[in-house]
């Protein structure tokens, strides 16, 4: 375990797949080009939704066959294919059709959405089974710390070239190559990702006879655990800044004068908030405080949440992206951690698909946020986001306490 080549490769996947899918932000350029192609505030909440969970609707499905595979990168080295495939479908279809035929360009950017984060749905387990078997406990927090951080450098990266494509190039087109670019450049990432040395794993379990039998064991595991529930319901309700975070850049935008400068400054910000943040998420997690990390994370959503209901100026703007990038990549350590600690080696996919399948379904509060504010007010949006932040950051302190 913990061999030096696989954590360099772990770190230039997330670095090449950061400058890759941060092109479509979802709190910042996805909106803007739904928007673009009147899209209304629904869709964009939706897309926003789809891009993130997505995934969810296979999770348990791949769980139910990964708990007796034995080698995991076979798989996913599929996945990655067909990721790369979906957000180069995205950019090609903007292009062609374009602002000619909007309709069948929103719905050509929908499709590749739901490809990219359907197939994800099978990456995440074949992924964090593969990370759970090479590198161990502490050293994966260390990893993983390192990856955000150089995956935050990608988010610069992305921040300054989407700018330059978004000045350069004139609407429609440069939302075209900004999909088209970062497919090859997010193709690196898979490249690096897939020459890992991944052992062959002994402890795997025996696949039940149908996946409703399988459904049925993995709902009595989950019953069973109280340290499993609070952990999913505490990571749920902390995605609730989702509710919030993809109308924020449109709120500004009626407040405030956002050129291509100013919306590459947001995510450059974005970026630069989550890579220094790993500086502590990865000393707090490589010390086994995730529990810590979770608390702090959500207390920052929270404070981010706050500050957008009464931003009106760009640097109001970059302080709120700074604390939103922070917290996210705290939440995406801890909860990533919190859950291989606590499943036993033979149960890992499964434990790992009910968490993040039921998790996941926070990634669709976007499309609540975008009911909000469809029939209500960004004030009512804000307090609802900030209301179930609460929640979570009342549940965080129910989290079981990890031992060494």
């Amino acid at each position: 375990m913990d061999k030096f080549s696989n954590h360099i490769k772990n770190i230039l996947h997330g670095f090449f797949l950061a400058i890759g899918t941060t092109i479509a932000e979802p709190s910042t350029i996805l909106p803007l080009i739904v928007n673009y192609f009147g899209g209304s505030s629904m869709l964009v909440g939706f897309f926003a939704a789809l891009l993130r969970g997505g995934a969810i609707v296979v999770q348990l499905f791949a769980a139910f066959h990964a708990q007796s595979y034995k080698l995991m990168m076979p798989y996913l080295r599929r996945i990655f294919f067909i990721r790369f495939l979906s957000w180069f479908f995205i950019g090609i279809a903007i292009i062609l059709f374009g602002e000619n035929y909007p309709n069948v360009t929103l719905a050509s950017i929908g499709f590749g959405l739901f490809m990219f984060s359907f197939s994800a749905g099978f990456a995440a387990i074949y992924f964090r089974e593969i990370m759970a078997k090479i590198f161990s406990h502490k050293f994966r927090g260390k990893t993983m710390a390192y990856r955000q951080f150089f995956s935050a450098v990608g988010g610069l990266v992305s921040g300054a070239l989407a700018a330059w494509i978004l000045s350069v190039f004139e609407a429609p087109q440069s939302y075209g190559y900004l999909f088209i670019i970062s497919s090859f450049i997010m193709g690196f990432g898979y490249l690096a990702f897939s020459l890992v040395d991944e052992p062959i794993k002994e402890e795997v379990s025996k696949k039940e006879r149908s996946f409703r039998e399988f459904l049925s064991n993995s709902f009595a595991l989950l019953k069973s655990d109280k340290a499993l529930q609070t952990q999913i319901i505490t990571f749920l309700f902390a995605y609730g800044y989702l509710i919030a975070l993809p109308f924020i850049i449109l709120d500004a935008q009626q407040k405030i004068d956002l050129d291509g400068i100013a919306i590459g400054s947001l995510i450059t910000t974005q970026m630069i908030g989550a890579m220094l943040s790993n500086f502590l998420w990865g000393k707090l997690s490589g010390a086994g405080h995730n529990t810590l990390t979770a608390k702090i994370a959500i207390s920052l959503q929270i404070i981010a949440i706050v500050l957008a209901s009464n931003a009106s100026s760009l640097y109001e703007y970059m302080i709120i992206f700074f604390l939103v990038g922070a917290s996210i990549d705290g939440n995406r350590i801890a909860s990533s951690n919190l859950i291989l600690k606590l499943a036993p080696a033979q149960k890992r996919p499964v434990y790992i698909a009910l968490q993040m399948n039921i998790v996941s379904l926070g990634m669709f509060f976007s499309i609540i946020g975008g009911i909000i504010l469809q029939f209500f007010s960004y004030e009512v949006l804000y307090s609802s986001a900030i209301i179930t932040l609460l929640c979570a950051l009342y549940y965080s302190f129910r989290l079981a306490e990890e031992t060494t």
